[in-house]
């Protein structure tokens, strides 16, 4: 990989970190389980590892913006998550400064042509 394409590939890397956990958010108004939630991002366009996901869940609880429950219905059990109230009102708030940051960003991006 040539040094233009490593940086490009970290940067790239850095913006993705940045935006995966409004994705996220975005789609527990529904419970979901973390396989079920890696298919759904990808089919939306959002690459999510596992091993960057399952992580996230669990910090995302700990911080009260998603409740979850075990389903033992099933041959194997699964972690189903949704977001609580203060998930809601946060992935509300990141929404908002999303959006923000997207018409600043545009305009910067304008004036650099």
């Amino acid at each position: 990989m040539s040094a233009d394409n490593e940086i490009i590939h970290k940067l790239m890397q850095e913006l993705r970190r940045g935006t995966i956990t409004i994705g996220v958010l975005s789609q527990l108004k529904e419970k979901q389980y973390g396989y079920s939630l890696v298919t759904l991002l990808e089919e939306k366009g959002v690459q999510v590892e596992p091993g960057t996901l399952y992580p996230l869940l669990r910090r995302l609880e700990s911080q009260g913006l998603l409740q979850s429950e075990w389903d033992t219905n099933e041959a194997r059990p699964r972690k189903y998550y949704v977001l609580s109230e203060t998930g809601q009102n946060v992935y509300d708030t990141l929404c908002l400064e999303w959006k923000n940051i997207v018409t600043s960003m545009d305009i910067l991006m304008e004036e650099g042509k």
